[in-house]
């Protein structure tokens, strides 16, 4: 296996998650403290919020800094462009080749 596929593995893992997926969408919006992130998700206990960082870090998802006894969390959203260009676009085109086919079929009809 590529160093591609194992990283491409750790993001189809990290955004396995519906937790994670609401993080990524919180900060999309701007960059927040963990703290700031378990308001977002006040749903959720403190503990479980903070089990998920880690995995997006490790995805590289994430980059976290610490600032004095404060950790800050930004997206990074290298590896989702990554898998959009890999496999995303490919099947996009893909499909949308298979519905020019099929449309100019029912034309000739």
């Amino acid at each position: 296996m590529s160093d591609n596929d194992s990283d491409d593995d750790r993001v189809f893992k990290a955004l396995a998650s519906p937790v994670r997926r609401r993080m990524l969408d919180a900060l999309r919006v701007s960059s927040l403290t963990t703290g700031a992130l378990c308001g977002h998700l006040s749903d959720l206990d403190r503990t479980t919020v903070l089990q998920h960082p880690r995995v997006l870090e490790d995805a590289e998802l994430v980059t976290g800094r610490k600032a004095g006894r404060e950790r800050h969390l930004s997206l990074a959203p290298l590896p989702i462009k990554r898998l959009h260009d890999r496999w995303i676009s490919g099947y996009m085109s893909a499909a949308v080749d298979l519905l020019d086919q099929l449309e100019a079929g029912s034309t000739e009809t």
